[in-house]
């Protein structure tokens, strides 16, 4: 056992003991004041009666007085906060997950399908924090890294009604170079809705291209809190179709962008769109982009899922989310442990017994 505040005993338990002493000395002092001396007392106190009645009293004395100093010595051990350090294991090691959005209209059926899987992951969350990142030409902190998940699931379907609305967009209107006046206001409404989301993930989109995955990803891992000093288990989920068009160099390449994922230790956990689902305004070869990324996955230590008839989004996540909670670690911490109960427990027992010796005394 030790003490938080050791002060209050070594001041108390000498006072205590000084008070004590003093007492007896006046007490002492003023033993036969007011009352009258008897002589030859010496027979009366030979009686068994009296014997029996001095020996009672002394132990009610001493009684008394030891519950007396019981009662201040564990009140002052109360004061100065008796604690032990304990190991306690704390469970799991939380992780911190980001969602990295490949936001090209080209992914609205997978993004759309993807936020509304998370929705249930997010829901049974418990410590791990989580957040997302959006990007196209530009990238956006979209939910910076909380366990916030009210917040967050909040998020996620504004995101969903983001992609919705994109699919509709490129449903009615993406492929027409011409527009029949009766469409005009729906076109316009829709562009509307859009430009909430694009305005942020579309800087310098004439000038720089789109779909710039190097940028998103590299954006995305410097948004992790503390990254260089914080020993915690990261993960980036990140949907794209890996086909960038850009318009002049990228500040930083894909392969780059894995490269510093693997520096830091941050696994991406790649979701890859079908070959029925991959736009027909993508004019990348599948099979190439699909390796590229593959290869930028892998070299983090992370793995590469294509949606499938037989492997949904969802099942897409299942996967992920049980196959990382293996490498959880367990995390052990030391603490301060108040102990406050045996000096308690004999505080009041020692009061009790104070108070009942008084009254017997009496």
């Amino acid at each position: 056992m030790a003490l938080k505040y050791p002060l209050m005993l070594e001041i108390g338990l000498p006072l205590a003991i000084i008070l004590l002493v003093l007492f007896h000395i006046v007490k002492r002092k003023h033993e036969y004041k007011g009352g009258v001396r008897v002589a030859n007392a010496s027979y009366a106190r030979k009686l068994p009666g009296y014997r029996k009645k001095r020996i009672f009293n002394l132990v009610v004395t001493i009684v008394l007085e030891a519950a007396l100093v019981l009662s201040l010595i564990s009140s002052f051990l109360l004061a100065a906060r008796p604690y032990e350090i304990e190991t306690v294991n704390k469970g799991e090691k939380k992780r911190d997950i980001f969602l990295c959005m490949d936001v090209s209209y080209s992914l609205c059926d997978l993004n759309s399908e993807l936020v509304q899987s998370l929705k249930d992951v997010v829901s049974n969350l418990d410590g791990d924090r989580f957040g997302i990142t959006i990007y196209n030409t530009s990238s956006v902190l979209y939910v910076p890294m909380t366990d916030d998940y009210e917040f967050v699931l909040d998020r996620l379907d504004k995101l969903k009604e983001y992609f919705d609305v994109q699919k509709e967009y490129m449903d009615e209107f993406g492929d027409k170079y011409y527009l029949e006046p009766e469409d005009m206001d729906r076109y316009k409404e829709l562009e509307e809705e859009l430009e909430e989301f694009d305005a942020g993930t579309l800087v310098n989109n004439t000038r720089l291209g789109s779909s710039l995955v190097g940028v998103g990803l590299a954006s995305c891992l410097y948004n992790f809190p503390k990254l260089d000093d914080e020993a915690r288990t990261r993960l980036i989920l990140m949907p794209t179709d890996n086909c960038q068009e850009a318009l002049e160099k990228p500040i930083v390449q894909l392969d780059e962008a894995s490269d510093l994922c693997k520096k830091y230790e941050v696994k991406i956990f790649g979701i890859f769109p079908n070959t029925d689902s991959y736009s027909w305004m993508n004019t990348k070869n599948y099979d190439s982009v699909y390796s590229d990324f593959k290869d930028a996955v892998e070299k983090t230590g992370g793995k590469i899922y294509k949606q499938s008839e037989n492997l949904s989004v969802e099942d897409i996540v299942q996967k992920i989310e049980n196959e990382e909670a293996k490498e959880v670690a367990a995390l052990v911490v030391k603490q301060e442990v108040d102990q406050p109960e045996v000096w308690t427990i004999i505080l009041l027992i020692s009061i009790s017994l104070f108070f009942v010796m008084g009254v017997i005394r009496r």
